[in-house]
């Protein structure tokens, strides 16, 4: 059982064995107090008190009424005292005091001995981690550093970690060696343990700590200490740096990396079929091709077996067009545009025309002049886009497709030529005065009149690949504009219907004059025959009289 007793100038551990004697635990270099009988002696009944060690080591004597006299002894002349209640002080306590130390006191009819155990302790220093290297190669032992704590009493104990995980010796991967040497001016211990170790690849990035254990201290740890763990290259990895996919024009870098440690300094690259060493673990490839397609490898130096692979694909796109630049066609011809796509991929083709979005691409069996326009072809794949762009002009000869007439303001009439050509066709009215309205190659012609009366308005238009001309009969009348409004096209064939009978009717009717002409001379003729002779010069007057009417009656 163990006692702690407090004073104001130290304090003491008393401690009681089993044996029954008495042990006071004092720290090296501080002052102890050893009690005489726990301080139970009475002072007045004391005339006589000695304090010894061992047998013969006589320390002081203390008579009553009468001040201690200290012995000459070395071990303790200056640094003893003696306390009222006759316990021992000794300063700077050292390992040679942790001895049995006897209280004598005589009384007046006894003499009594109290004899009391000193034990001195001592705490260790902190871990002190010498001899440390910093590379170990798995598999292969390696004695990674010293742990040392000094000046304990008793000696301290020390641990090794690996992540927290005490290391025990196995006779294998772990060796601890542990020695204690005591020093011989001081008495104090010195713990040195020293950790041999084989590695192995989990050990990269480990943490290994030693710790002091000592039964008058907390556990002390040393810093973590982490070891490069050398291990030789099982495999190699090929990757490409560079960012793809690729084109043709592109530098592409390629990166051979080991597992081992240290990582070589030098590889093999394998490139086209042809082995390059290089003192890096890159090579690119600089303005890469087609061609530069297929399948790369890299190596070590001096293990060509371990070996890597990586593919590369170097992505093209060639279109070629069928047609380009402007493209002039005739109306009702058919054209097809031809695209030629070469890729090392599915290319993906889309077509507009202006700025609309066409669903498929143009084909032309029969074209009309709204066909007519730029056309744009984009292909691409794999960031690669090719644009081509072409115009397609639809060329044809005029037609009027529609001639009407409708009612304007007041007692005008407007009208409307309508028809399809390009180049754009000129028109020409029988009248003057037109403005004109195109689209798709097709273009409305507009005439205002006032008409006087029934007239024929004809309409003319023309390129450079041909003309067509119509005509409309206009009439002064308003309900023949309403008519004329309702009717539209089927005027303008009745029109023209009318048109074709008059001058037919005109024809014979010239035919029938001549033929009356023609019969009053030759009735006048057989008359003059009849009167030969008479009147010569009369009947040659009359004669050319007679041809004058026949030709008047022919203009008719």
């Amino acid at each position: 059982m163990c006692v702690y007793m407090f004073t104001s100038a130290f304090v003491c551990l008393l401690c009681i064995s089993l044996s029954g004697l008495e042990t006071v635990m004092g720290k090296y270099g501080d002052t102890i107090e050893i009690p005489c009988n726990n301080g139970r002696v009475v002072e007045a009944e004391v005339t006589f008190v000695k304090w010894k060690y061992d047998k013969d080591g006589n320390i002081l004597v203390k008579n009553q009424d009468q001040n201690a006299t200290v012995s000459s002894d070395v071990n303790y002349k200056n640094r003893v005292s003696i306390k009222q209640d006759f316990s021992l002080v000794i300063t700077q306590v050292a390992m040679t005091d942790q001895r049995t130390f006897t209280c004598m006191v005589v009384l007046r009819g006894d003499i009594l001995e109290y004899p009391v155990q000193l034990a001195v302790y001592n705490v260790p220093s902190e871990p002190q981690i010498t001899n440390l290297t910093t590379v170990m190669e798995i598999g292969k032992p390696t004695t990674l550093a010293q742990c040392r704590s000094e000046g304990a009493n008793p000696a301290a104990n020390i641990t090794w970690f690996r992540n927290k995980t005490p290391l025990m010796t196995d006779g294998a991967a772990i060796k601890i060696t542990t020695n204690v040497d005591v020093d011989k001016a001081t008495g104090l211990s010195t713990t040195t343990s020293t950790l041999e170790y084989t590695a192995v690849k989990e050990d990269i990035d480990a943490k290994f700590t030693c710790q002091v254990q000592h039964i008058r201290s907390a556990n002390m740890d040393s810093s973590p200490l982490v070891f490069t763990v050398n291990y030789p290259t099982e495999k190699v990895n090929l990757q490409v740096v560079s960012q793809g996919p690729f084109k043709e024009g592109d530098n592409v870098t390629l990166k051979c990396t080991a597992d081992g440690n240290p990582p070589p300094s030098s590889y093999n690259f394998y490139i086209n079929g042809e082995k390059k060493t290089v003192d890096s673990n890159t090579y690119t490839l600089t303005s890469v091709t087609r061609e530069n397609t297929g399948e790369y490898q890299c190596s070590l130096v001096d293990h060509e077996d371990i070996v890597a692979s990586v593919p590369i694909t170097v992505e093209y796109l060639d279109v070629v067009f069928s047609s380009t630049g402007k493209i002039v066609k005739k109306l009702g011809e058919s054209l097809e545009m031809n695209v030629d796509v070469k890729a090392s991929g599915a290319p993906q083709t889309s077509w507009k025309k202006g700025n609309a979005k066409l669903n498929s691409q143009p084909k032309f069996d029969k074209l009309m002049y709204s066909d007519s326009g730029v056309y744009e072809c984009v292909v691409s794949m794999a960031g690669l886009k090719k644009t081509h762009t072409f115009e397609l002009v639809v060329e044809g000869s005029p037609v009027i497709k529609n001639l009407i007439k409708e009612r304007g303001e007041g007692m005008t009439k407007v009208l409307k030529c309508v028809a399809e050509g390009f180049p754009k066709p000129t028109v020409q009215w029988s009248v003057n005065g037109s403005n004109s309205v195109s689209e798709h190659g097709k273009v409305t012609y507009s005439l205002t009149i006032v008409p006087n009366g029934n007239l024929s308005v004809s309409c003319t238009v023309s390129n450079v690949l041909g003309f067509d001309i119509k005509s409309i009969n206009v009439s002064a009348l308003v309900d023949d504009d309403v008519t004329m409004d309702k009717q539209d096209q089927k005027d303008e064939k009745s029109d023209q219907t009318i048109l074709a009978v008059g001058i037919v009717f005109g024809l014979m009717l010239a035919v029938l004059a001549i033929g009356v002409a023609y019969w009053l001379y030759m009735k006048k003729f057989r008359q003059g025959s009849w009167k030969t002779g008479e009147k010569e010069d009369g009947s040659t007057e009359e004669s050319k009289k007679l041809e004058e009417n026949q030709s008047q009656k022919a203009d008719v």
